[in-house]
């Protein structure tokens, strides 16, 4: 596990997650193996994590992709909950109380602070990116450009037309 804090600053730290990143996933375009691999890396790579991954938008409503962490909400319109807003506005949202959060829906009542970020390719809303942590205000400003940057390389590197 990379320590961000030691890094330099919390953005080095991410420089170095980019690096690996596009090293890991340079060799394949497969979604799913990207997906996966992705989600494993920042579960692994991120502390105070207990969720990463994916929900992929299916006609306007959000179905569980590949994960780390405890089962999930296997289904999420897009009226509903911290990724429910992610998706239908397309903008990141990071929030230090999710259970401050109107509508906020509790796959894991563990989970305090969220992270999720809006995955669009080429103008298509393909799903997002969700983080939680069981830590209040775990997600600063840094660790959302990082991810937001560390999401770019993903849809870079990886074939989203069959979606």
């Amino acid at each position: 596990m990379i320590d961000l804090q030691q890094a330099g600053s919390g953005l080095a730290g991410y420089a170095l997650l980019a690096a690996q990143l596009e090293s890991l996933l340079a060799d394949e375009r497969d979604f799913i193996a990207n997906s996966a691999q992705f989600a494993a890396f920042l579960y692994s790579e991120l502390p105070d994590l207990n969720w990463a991954g994916f929900y992929l938008n299916r006609n306007e409503q959000l179905v569980l992709g590949p994960f780390q962490g405890k089962v999930a909400c296997v289904r999420i319109p897009f009226s509903k909950g911290v990724c429910g807003v992610a998706a239908s506005t397309r903008q990141t949202q990071r929030v230090d109380d999710v259970h401050a959060f109107p509508g906020h829906i509790a796959c894991d009542s563990a989970s305090n602070s969220e992270l999720v970020v809006p995955l669009v390719k080429d103008g298509r809303l393909i799903g997002v990116l969700d983080l939680d942590s069981p830590e209040l205000s775990r997600f600063s400003a840094e660790d959302q450009l990082g991810i937001e940057q560390l999401a770019l390389i993903f849809l870079r590197l990886t074939d989203c037309s069959g979606l």
